[in-house]
């Protein structure tokens, strides 16, 4: 089943943790039947029997589905300490939604959706979750913990993003991701979710991602676009007002005359981004308001099996 019909299967459902939880349940699903079957034990809370192990926990239920030998996880098995930021400044509210739309189809929505994804699978994992939001403030922080109080409270955090939309909040992502690097001591995955629009130097802001990674934490930026428009500038051309919504600075003008200019000076950006990453060992993966989630839940597992 393609994660878009799912979406639109689920999409009655209001609640945040109730669509991550269909989310994750039909990612596994479609995993026991994909070649990433190896991943799927994981989700199921079980991890592969190594001879010599005791036999007490093995699942012989699903050693008769699979005819592999599996051992059961328990609650007190937590390996992997996981940090998400997410930007909340203006920018990443776009495309302002309809009435009929879905609050994951603009930036922050999606990022907010796809943390509650990830914050699912690492509760089933037993693994310890954090919390960062800035916009122009530092807004949110809470530290890593598996706990399932400490769960609700981080979801209840991430539903008031969605219920309180930013205006006219430009951010100092430099400044906040230098705040957020040192309040991360123990080792770590660090999940970012951001728009990479900001008006910092582009090497502070490089400098601020490379102190992510310090203490050997693992870094993966999901770089969130509407791509259509924030990318290939695709609208039709009337005469449009744009309105930069950190700064409020307009602009009139006709797409088709500048669409093409835009076009590479964006995608020399982006690249820009990539490269830098990649000499950070930054994992970069960009996503766009429009994608399904299995990019990111494939992501997050073959990160976590780096990890190490």
């Amino acid at each position: 089943m393609k994660m878009e019909s799912q979406l639109e299967k689920i999409a009655r459902f209001q609640h945040l943790e109730l669509l991550a939880n269909q989310i994750v349940e039909g990612f596994i699903s479609g995993m026991h039947k994909s070649p990433f079957h190896g991943f799927s034990a994981e989700f199921a809370e079980h991890k592969l029997y190594n001879v010599g192990e005791s036999t007490r926990h093995i699942d012989w239920k699903l050693f008769a589905k699979t005819d592999r030998l599996y051992t059961k996880r328990f609650e007190e098995e937590t390996n992997l300490r996981c940090h998400i930021i997410i930007d909340n400044s203006s920018s990443m509210h776009y495309p302002k939604l309809d009435s009929n739309q879905h609050f994951y189809e603009n930036k922050i929505g999606f990022s907010v959706l796809a943390s509650a994804v990830l914050m699912h699978l690492l509760k089933k994992q037993r693994d310890a979750v954090g919390l960062s939001v800035f916009s122009d403030d530092y807004d949110y922080y809470a530290p890593e913990k598996g706990s399932d109080r400490h769960h609700r409270m981080i979801l209840n955090q991430l539903e008031a993003i969605l219920e309180k939309p930013q205006v006219a909040k430009t951010t100092d992502t430099v400044s906040f991701l230098h705040q957020i690097a040192e309040k991360i001591h123990r080792r770590s995955m660090i999940v970012l979710f951001t728009d990479m629009f900001q008006l910092e130097d582009d090497e502070k802001l490089f400098e601020a991602l490379q102190h992510l990674c310090h203490n050997k934490h693992k870094v993966v930026l999901f770089h969130v676009i509407d791509r259509k428009t924030e990318l290939n500038f695709d609208f039709d051309n009337t005469p449009r007002k744009f309105i930069d919504v950190e700064t409020g600075e307009e602009v009139a003008l006709f797409s088709d005359n500048v669409q093409e200019v835009y076009k590479k000076e964006a995608e020399v950006y982006f690249k820009k981004i990539a490269l830098t990453c990649a000499r950070n060992r930054i994992r970069y993966v960009p996503v766009d308001v429009g994608d399904d989630f299995e990019k990111i839940l494939l992501t997050y597992l073959v990160e976590k099996q780096k990890f190490g």
